[in-house]
């Protein structure tokens, strides 16, 4: 079996023990260290060594300070090697405007945050059937 390395960015407390909370039975993933906001984001990633050890996909909140999942996506994808890393941003609300910007500026998807655990578990099954292995 293929472990999954998600990086999420995620400014609220909560969202981050539910999304954490929830997957820790999935031995098919592995969480990477959690951004609080997009700067967050790009200093992770400056710290891995290896292009092999980035992760396998990112998950952004749309809402976050100092750079929000739009904001963030836009510079993964200007940036090597992050460039090639699949995006998915998700938010609390959702409105056409704001799928359609995420998607025109590169992300695979744009989802609204789930609310229990089987919604996680749909969230992470919808990410991974993105991934080519």
């Amino acid at each position: 079996m293929r472990i999954t390395r998600i990086l999420l960015a995620e400014d609220d407390h909560d969202d981050q023990f539910l999304f954490t909370g929830f997957l820790a039975d999935r031995p098919d993933i592995t969480i990477m260290p959690i951004a609080e906001n997009g700067l967050d984001l790009f200093t992770i990633l400056e710290k891995v060594q290896q292009e092999e050890q980035l992760p396998h996909l990112i998950l952004l909140d749309q809402n976050m300070p100092k750079r929000n999942g739009l904001q963030t996506l836009q510079l993964l994808k200007k940036t090597h090697p992050y460039s090639s890393i699949p995006v998915f941003v998700y938010s609390t609300y959702m409105d056409e405007k704001l799928e359609a910007e995420c998607i025109g500026n590169g992300a695979c998807k744009v989802f609204t945050k789930p609310i229990d655990k089987n919604g996680y578990h749909r969230l992470v099954d919808v990410l991974l059937k993105y991934l080519e292995y």
